[in-house]
C-alpha cells in the first residue's frame, strides 16, 4: 500500500461509537441511547441563540462572559476555567498535555471509551484496572500506579454503569496518586447527583495542582448539538490545556446558549427532579423482573445500565424494544454483551419500555 502511514498507535484505536438514532433499516426510533435530556433545552438557551453574534465573525477566543458565568454559579475563577468542545475535547487534551509514548493511562474497566481513545491518541498505554461490582474500584487503580502513570480517568458518575464514587473514596484515590500524577476527574453527570452528595472534585481540583475537573453543557443542560464543555484545576493546568485547545473552539451561538443555560437554575433544578423521579420509578420496576434475570445497577446519572442473565437476552432485548419504536445502547463494543443502558426519557416512555421488557421476558420464561 502506498501513501503515508499512520502511526502504530493511530492504527490500534477503535473509533468512537455513539449511540445510534434508528433502527437497523433506517427507521427513526425514539431515542433513548445517548443520555441526552428528555425536557430538551431552556427556553432561555432557544432565545439566547437568536440572539448570538453572526456567524460570519469569529467567536471571542477566550469566551469570556461564558467563563465568568460558569465560575461565578460555582464559586471558581474565572481564569481557572478553560473551555472545550463538549469534555471531550478537554479529555483528550489532558491526555495529550501530560502523556505520550512510553507512559501510561490509567481508568477503571466499564468506564467512558474515550479515555482508551485518548491515551492511544498521544502515543500512551491506556491501563484498564479491574472494576468492583461494574463500579470504580480505589484499591485496584491505586494498585497499578506505576512510575510510568502519567494520567488517571475518573468517570463520576460513571459511564455507562451509572456508579459513583463518593467523597471520601475520591479523596482517597487522589491522596494515593503522586503528585506528579495528574488526576481528571470527568463529570459529564455531576448536575444529576444531589448536593448533599457532591463528590468534592471541584474542592480537590481548587486545593491541588494535579487535578483537573471536566463538565459538559451536553447532558442537564441539553445542549448536546452545541458542542460545549469546561474544564477547572490549577494554572498550569488551565495553561497547559489553552496551549494546545483549538482558538475558536466554541461557536458564537453555544457560548450565548450555554451562558443563558448556566443562568437557569430553574431548568437544571426541573431536569434533576425529573430525572430522579422516573428513574426510581424505573428502577422499582424493573427490580420486579430480578426474578427473570434483570438486574438494573445502582445509577446517579440519567441513564440506567441493565444486565440479563436469564432467557431474555440483552440483545434480544435490544432488537425487541426496537421493534416496538426505541433505540437504546447495547455495549458488547465495551465489554458488556450482557447490559443495555437506557437513557431516562419522559415518564410516558419510561412505562412503556419497562412494559415491553416485561412483555419480552414473560414470553420467553
Amino acid at each position: 500500500m502506498s501513501g503515508p502511514k499512520p502511526k502504530s498507535w493511530i492504527e490500534a484505536i477503535h473509533a468512537y461509537v455513539p449511540g445510534k438514532s434508528a433502527g437497523a433499516d433506517g427507521r427513526p426510533l425514539i431515542k433513548l441511547s445517548a443520555n441526552e435530556n428528555p425536557l430538551g433545552t431552556s427556553p432561555a438557551a432557544l432565545a439566547a441563540r437568536a440572539a448570538a453574534a453572526e456567524p460570519s465573525r469569529y467567536p471571542d477566543p477566550d469566551s469570556k462572559a461564558l467563563r465568568a458565568a460558569i465560575a461565578e454559579v460555582h464559586g471558581l475563577d474565572p481564569a481557572l476555567v478553560v473551555m472545550g468542545t463538549g469534555s471531550d475535547e478537554l479529555l483528550h487534551l489532558a491526555a495529550q498535555g501530560y502523556a505520550g509514548p512510553g507512559d501510561e493511562v490509567l481508568f477503571s474497566r466499564f468506564s467512558f471509551s474515550v479515555y482508551d481513545i485518548a491515551a492511544r491518541r498521544c502515543g500512551a498505554t491506556p491501563v484498564e484496572a479491574p472494576d468492583a461490582d461494574f463500579g470504580t474500584d480505589v484499591d485496584a487503580l491505586l494498585a497499578l500506579v506505576s512510575e510510568r502513570t502519567r494520567v488517571v480517568f475518573l468517570a463520576n458518575p460513571n459511564n455507562p454503569t451509572g456508579s459513583y464514587l463518593p467523597r471520601a473514596e475520591l479523596a482517597r484515590l487522589h491522596a494515593g496518586l503522586p503528585q506528579d500524577v495528574l488526576l481528571v476527574v470527568d463529570q459529564a453527570y455531576a448536575e444529576y447527583v444531589g448536593p448533599a452528595d457532591d463528590d468534592g472534585g471541584l474542592d480537590l481540583a481548587a486545593a491541588h495542582d494535579n487535578v483537573l475537573v471536566t463538565r459538559t453543557f451536553s447532558k442537564i443542560y441539553g445542549l448536546a448539538g452545541e458542542r460545549v464543555g469546561w474544564g477547572t484545576g490549577a494554572s498550569a493546568i488551565v495553561d497547559t490545556l489553552n496551549r494546545i485547545r483549538g482558538p475558536f473552539n466554541v461557536t458564537n451561538s453555544a457560548q450565548a446558549m450555554a451562558l443563558a443555560a448556566v443562568q437557569d437554575r430553574q431548568f437544571v433544578d426541573d431536569a434533576r427532579d425529573h430525572n430522579a423521579r422516573e428513574r426510581a420509578r424505573f428502577v422499582a420496576r424493573l427490580e420486579a423482573l430480578g426474578n427473570h434475570g434483570l438486574r438494573p445497577l445502582p445509577s446517579e446519572a440519567n441513564f440506567v445500565l441493565i444486565l440479563f442473565s436469564g432467557k431474555l437476552t440483552a440483545e434480544a432485548a435490544y432488537n425487541g424494544l426496537a421493534d416496538r419504536g426505541y433505540i437504546t445502547r447495547w455495549l458488547p463494543g465495551q465489554g458488556l454483551p450482557q447490559g443495555l443502558r437506557i437513557t431516562i426519557g419522559t415518564a410516558e416512555q419510561m412505562d412503556e419500555i419497562a412494559a415491553h421488557l416485561r412483555d419480552m421476558a414473560e414470553a420467553v420464561r
